[in-house]
């Protein structure tokens, strides 16, 4: 099993496609059940209202791509995306706290376009929480626009929160 080790913290920024210092070359590959704890401890970090344990195994069950991105054997976050119809669907992407702004949000992000491009996809959707502007900088970094808003999506502490509604076309 990959869990993350609280007793290592990163040394600088990690760049996605060398060597971090003092760690082997950090890989995408697919999620195993054996990731569960580790893939729903930096869930929990993560968000007031994680996913459970069930819907990952739903997504996995179902064959959606379901991927985790490793570091020597330390679990560093993991990303979910459906392909049906020509469509795709980022449903999750979540990196360790301690390892936002490294990269490495770029380094699933880019794997799961990809994945959606050699599926056949033309278009790839996602929600985001207004209020995370990490992550809306980084998916308009990367082409995705904004064409919608779903209003009350996401439960929060003040009710419910609306989510922005970005895609990505390729042409």
């Amino acid at each position: 099993m990959i869990t993350s080790n609280p007793m290592r913290e990163p040394t600088g920024k990690v760049n996605a496609q060398t060597d971090a210092p003092g760690c082997g070359l950090s890989r995408i590959r697919g999620m195993e059940r054996d990731d569960l704890p580790g893939v729903l401890a930096i869930e929990r970090e993560n968000y007031q209202y994680p996913w459970g344990e069930g819907i990952f195994r739903d997504c996995m069950r179902v064959g959606y791509y379901c991927r985790v991105l490793v570091l020597d054997e330390e679990l560093l976050g993991y990303g979910i995306l459906s392909v049906i119809a020509g469509e795709a669907h980022i449903l999750n992407i979540c990196i360790s706290k301690k390892l936002h702004r490294h990269g490495l949000g770029q380094k699933m992000l880019d794997h799961l376009v990809s994945l959606a491009r050699k599926s056949s996809a033309v278009i790839v959707f996602l929600e985001v929480r207004p209020t995370n502007t990490g992550a809306i900088a980084l998916y308009q970094a990367n082409g995705f626009d904004q064409i919608g808003v779903r209003k009350k999506y996401y439960a929060s502490r003040q009710g419910r929160e609306d989510a922005l509604v970005l895609a990505l076309q390729f042409s």
